[in-house]
């Protein structure tokens, strides 16, 4: 009776996932959420605070360079958070400037730059929803 609790009792191991190249580290896995299930969210976020859709579209395009019929494209496509971040035409070389802190993490000493990129866009979402001027939030 108690090697069955025991057998119970053992948690199983899941198996680690292949191992990324040789010298470099595997991708967090929130660049393999879909974007246009993550975009939903972020918008929720705001309208939730009284801004817009429009709002947050704008926030994105300046950041990233797309133009808003790009955008609408990975909105409606079943592409990943990471290819829209590294596909990015022109990443605002105003960036730099986005400090702070999202998730308990500070965006300006993030390493990886795809995550910098992730997190930065992040952060502006953020200073939407909180109400920040657009003046602001656009640097």
């Amino acid at each position: 009776m108690a090697t069955a609790k025991k057998a119970k009792a053992k948690k199983t191991v899941k198996a680690k996932p292949a191992s990324a190249p040789a010298g470099s580290s595997p991708r967090h896995r929130v660049f393999s959420m879909q974007f246009a299930k993550i975009y939903p969210a972020w918008v929720n976020k705001v309208v939730r605070k009284g801004r817009t859709q429009k709002e947050v579209d704008q926030v994105i395009c300046w950041l990233t360079g797309y133009t808003p019929a790009g955008l609408q494209k990975h909105i409606k496509g079943d592409g990943d958070l990471g290819a829209f971040i590294d596909q990015c035409p022109a990443f605002n070389p105003k960036a730099k400037l986005i400090t702070g802190v999202v998730c308990g993490v500070r965006v300006e000493e993030v390493a990886e730059p795809s995550m910098r990129k992730m997190r930065q866009l992040d952060k502006l979402i953020d200073e939407l929803a909180h109400g920040k001027a657009m003046e602001k939030v656009l640097r």
